[in-house]
């Protein structure tokens, strides 16, 4: 067995071990796989000159829940976000009308946008929402829904969106300090086909949205954002990620898996004064260019356990497109890739305003977006 498959399966006992319980079962297999790994991390023996065993048992560790707040702050959500969200809209600029038919109002078809998103609610459905809104104040007109989908598909309005992701994680910059690199995809109703020479016939599958982003370990808030087609890598897309965070942000550590790993990648991140957990692959080697690159491979090689504690930060990554997708679905209504963008920008924004109330809550956070 190649010695990366071993690495690979001890670093996913390791996580095993942290999180989760282990319960023997009668399965076997040939070779030491990643729960036999988590049993070891768990259960240590020691045996002393004299033959003696002792065995000693880690304690998983586990993180309490203050059940009072986040009850509160789910109860106050949505009344919350609704002011929340006017707070912001409120502060876009109309563009001078000159002469033909006026348009809506650029921040009351965003707000429209993004609440929509929020209820996860059809543009028919979701009438009676937009309503409420107009009638407490937090809209000056109602969008009609056809007017506010034909703004979904505006191209000139994804720069606005993606900015408003920022200004939205801004309340936690006292708090976030760790940052963590992922995509995910968020699934069409559109499909592609192709005819397969390997399998003789013709295949179909649905196209989906890659969402690239970085996230703060520690209330999930996303910092920045890209979208691109699924056909993408994601190595090029750090480098934006990195320099919109850290424009806002101190950053001292970055995590990500190998997928972004490369000398320019370790190189930027340095120099945001921020340390690179990237781990490395079996092939790579320290003599290369770039002091980064070989001061982080020798760390990942002599100390393998204390770099693997920083780098599996990159797990709240993962929490934070479960937060997203379970809240506001893991799939887009819209049809056309302009509207699917905004769309998932919307999504983003949604998820950030909530992560804005529930440490509200939790941790006193003032939600002041206007810096």
């Amino acid at each position: 067995m190649q010695q990366e498959q071993i690495e690979v399966r001890k670093q996913r006992g390791y996580e095993i071990a942290k999180t989760s319980r282990i319960v023997k079962t009668e399965k076997l297999r040939n070779c030491k796989c990643k729960h036999i790994w988590a049993v070891e991390f768990i259960v240590t023996k020691q045996i002393d000159q004299e033959g003696n065993i002792t065995i000693t048992q880690t304690v998983r560790k586990t993180y309490s829940q203050d059940w009072k707040n986040y009850n509160l702050a789910q109860q106050k959500e949505k009344e919350i976000f609704m002011k929340l969200l006017a707070d912001i809209t409120s502060r876009i600029n109309n563009k001078t009308y000159e002469f033909g038919r006026p348009s809506n109002n650029i921040g009351d078809t965003i707000y429209s946008m993004v609440f929509k998103v929020y209820s996860t609610f059809s543009g028919r459905r979701f009438s009676t929402d937009l309503e409420i809104a107009k009638d407490n104040g937090f809209a000056e007109q109602k969008i009609p829904y056809n007017s506010m989908f034909r703004y979904f598909q505006k191209k000139e309005l994804t720069p606005l969106l993606a900015n408003m992701v920022a200004i939205t994680s801004l309340p936690l910059r006292s708090v976030e300090t760790k940052f963590a690199i992922d995509s995910t995809g968020f699934g069409t109703s559109n499909f592609q086909r192709w005819y397969s020479f390997k399998h003789g016939k013709e295949i179909s599958s649905r196209r989906w949205v890659k969402c690239h982003f970085m996230t703060g370990v520690k209330t999930n808030t996303i910092t920045s954002v890209s979208i691109t087609s699924e056909f993408d890598n994601d190595s090029p897309e750090l480098k934006a990620l990195v320099n919109e965070t850290a424009e806002n942000f101190k950053m001292e550590e970055v995590s990500a898996d190998k997928a972004y790993l490369s000398q320019d990648n370790l190189e930027l991140i340095d120099s945001k004064g921020s340390v690179p957990f990237i781990p490395f692959k079996s092939n790579n080697q320290a003599n290369r260019n770039g002091a980064i690159w070989k001061k982080m491979f020798y760390y990942f090689q002599l100390n393998n356990e204390q770099f693997l504690e920083h780098f599996h930060s990159r797990s709240n990554a993962e929490t934070s497109v479960h937060m997203i997708k379970s809240k506001f679905g893991d799939s887009v209504r819209s049809k056309k890739w302009s509207a699917q963008v905004n769309e998932v920008l919307c999504k983003v924004i949604c998820h950030n305003i909530c992560v804005v109330i529930q440490e509200m809550h939790e941790l006193g956070i003032n939600p002041d977006f206007s810096s």
